[in-house]
């Protein structure tokens, strides 16, 4: 069954202009069809075409069901890639495999100043589609380090570096069952000056192995580590 984003579905049963001319001028859908919609708040629906417009396709839902699959507890914020088709890479596949949400930071050697995140929210959405889940995870845009880092987070928090010293693997300290946000670095890494600031505002130092990953890469790893640290606590 095709499905569609209607987050607006409880009070306006009518798909946007955008999905309209998916399910109507691109699938072809008729009057009487029926079609599968989420909401991204954790619901899935059944409803029934009754206007087949291309540009305000109307519907009648006729059940709704929960997502069971959530909640998702990972939330990562990561300094933007300077290729940013490597951001888009990292957000299909995080929302993909089930995350909580996504937040850009700018830090000391960020190579990029700037982030489309009204682009990424269509990766989110189409990454949705694609794997049947109905819960949408969070967008949160591009915010300087100083003051991300002192942003109240009710949750584990954890920085990636490679700096020197000694650090325990995520996997091993990352407690499942609540949120947990880990921020990754640039292609340059974080400053001693930021890990510092981030380790008095409670972030604790983690590695993700001894081999060193790319920026989207890493941010991939650490999402996807606790998603499984909440499958098999």
């Amino acid at each position: 069954m095709a499905l569609f984003y209607t987050p607006d579905i409880e009070t306006d049963p009518c798909l946007s202009e955008e999905e309209s001319v998916h399910c109507v001028r691109v699938l072809r859908m008729q009057l009487g069809d029926e079609i599968g919609l989420i909401d991204g708040k954790g619901h899935f629906y059944k409803a029934v075409i009754t206007e087949a417009h291309p540009k305000h396709c109307r519907v009648n839902v006729l059940e709704m069901t929960p997502d069971t699959a959530g909640p998702f507890y990972a939330h990562i914020a990561m300094c933007p890639t300077k290729n940013p088709e490597r951001v888009e890479w990292f957000i299909e596949k995080a929302t993909e495999v089930g995350i909580g949400g996504f937040a850009f930071i700018r830090s000391r050697f960020s190579e990029r100043k700037t982030v489309k995140t009204e682009r990424l929210d269509r990766v989110i959405v189409s990454a949705l589609k694609q794997s049947v889940k109905a819960l949408k995870p969070t967008l949160q845009e591009l915010t300087d380090f100083n003051t991300f880092v002192k942003q109240p987070f009710d949750g584990q928090k954890f920085i990636c570096h490679c700096n020197p010293g000694k650090k325990p693997l995520l996997n091993t300290v990352c407690l499942g069952g609540s949120p947990v946000l880990v921020l990754i670095g640039p292609e340059g890494d974080f400053s001693v000056e930021e890990v510092a600031l981030a380790e008095a505002n409670g972030f604790v130092s983690v590695s993700l192995g001894d081999t060193r990953l790319r920026t989207e890469t890493a941010a991939f790893v650490a999402a996807h580590i606790v998603q499984l640290k909440n499958m098999t606590d």
